[in-house]
């Protein structure tokens, strides 16, 4: 089971901190992606981490802006957004991949094995 939460109402520029809470232990050794899904669009591919080392990927449309985390001892993993603007506006998903070493992929829903339920990010002043 994945817990997201941390979305709310932003003003542009502004930051935000995502949580996705993992409720059993294996999902330390799973890989981690954050997805998201603004109205009328399709769900995209945000971020992703690898497990144990850590490595993380980027979508380009966030390069920069966001940042990928994970706590393992909490079985959580983060996205800080910073530089918000309103087209993040979306319900952000976070996922699990249980090929924790893969690379490769990583942009694809299919890669993934687990989904929570989905936080709502809004940017606007």
């Amino acid at each position: 089971q994945l817990q997201a939460s941390g979305g709310g109402l932003v003003q542009p520029g502004g930051s935000l901190r995502l949580s996705c809470a993992a409720s059993e232990s294996t999902f330390a050794w799973y890989a981690m992606g954050w997805f998201r899904q603004a109205p009328g669009k399709e769900r995209e591919f945000v971020a992703h981490i690898t497990y144990r080392v850590g490595r993380t990927s980027y979508a380009d449309s966030v390069k920069g802006c966001a940042t990928i985390s994970r706590d393992s001892a909490k079985n959580t993993v983060y996205l800080l957004m910073n530089s918000l603007r309103p087209e993040d506006t979306a319900v952000y998903y976070c996922a699990a991949d249980t090929k924790g070493y893969r690379t490769w992929g990583v942009a694809s829903r299919a890669s993934y094995d687990y989904w929570g339920q989905g936080t709502l990010v809004t940017v606007s002043s």
